[in-house]
């Protein structure tokens, strides 16, 4: 089978434990980029991808915040998006405030967090960015109300919940929760809330069909819940060897070695030959 996109998350796959692209990762999809779609498919904000988009050389557009929309940095535009109402926006805030959460809103540009009860993976973030050049460093903003931002943005993408994995769980299962959006599991203590129908593989499987491309055509690598449907979506569906188990099951394959061992190179050289 001649594959002929290759569609990669970030976190827990492209990227080790310490948010870096191993040599071999970057050598062999920079060996492939030239011959076959090579997309960033993640769950995180263009922002925060960009360094590793423009590090990797690449020129096809980016699915963030889960399939939420579709960003092209060359022109640094939506393509095509579907955010969350404000008014549902407004009443997922308010629910969550009622339960004590732990949240991120994703917003137009930017990451952002509560100043006065900041994330602590949010704070590492805001760090991590400080390593970079303006015209690639992500924006991570401290906020004093939610409500504000999302006044003053155009769009909201979506909100990522930290913290007690049961009490966010029990969030889920709210009737208004269940029925307006799409909850999956991004980390170990993280759920990310995004529009209802908003998944890597709805996305992905539109985003190809502009291309002429079939999902057969397609190998897609990840290793949370939230890539479990691009994985079941592709032709050749894998996950890492680091992930969890639900993902192994969707998966055809596995990895022969995790993220922060030799990682996807070895799919990438496996099914990408010269």
């Amino acid at each position: 089978m001649k594959y002929k996109l290759l569609a990669l998350d970030l976190d827990g796959t492209t990227l080790t434990s310490n948010h870096e692209i191993l040599p071999q990762v970057k050598q062999e999809i920079q060996r492939v980029k030239d011959d076959v779609v090579v997309l960033l498919v993640t769950g995180r904000h263009h922002t925060a991808a960009r360094p590793y988009h423009h590090e990797l050389g690449l020129d096809t557009p980016i699915i963030s915040c889960n399939g939420t929309y579709i960003y092209d940095f060359s022109s640094d535009t939506v393509v095509k998006e579907n955010a969350l109402p404000k008014e549902k926006a407004k009443q997922f805030l308010q629910l969550a405030h009622q339960h004590q959460l732990n949240m991120v809103m994703y917003v137009t540009d930017a990451m952002t967090f509560s100043s006065q009860k900041p994330i602590e993976y949010m704070k590492a973030l805001e760090a991590w960015a400080e390593d970079f050049p303006a015209a690639i460093k992500p924006e991570i903003r401290r906020i004093a109300s939610f409500e504000q931002e999302l006044a003053l943005n155009e769009y909201i993408w979506k909100f990522v919940v930290e913290g007690d994995i049961e009490q966010i769980e029990s969030f889920t299962r709210l009737p208004f929760i269940q029925d307006e959006f799409s909850g999956e599991k991004s980390w170990s203590n993280r759920i990310d809330f995004a529009n209802k129908g908003n998944t890597k593989g709805a996305r992905l499987a539109e985003y190809i069909q502009t291309l002429g491309i079939t999902p057969s055509e397609v190998i897609a690598i990840g290793d949370n819940h939230n890539d479990i449907s691009m994985i079941e979506l592709a032709g050749l569906g894998v996950a890492m060897a680091n992930a969890d188990d639900a993902v192994k099951r969707a998966a055809d394959i596995s990895t022969p070695e995790g993220n922060d061992g030799k990682g996807i190179a070895d799919i990438i050289s496996t099914y990408f030959r010269a």
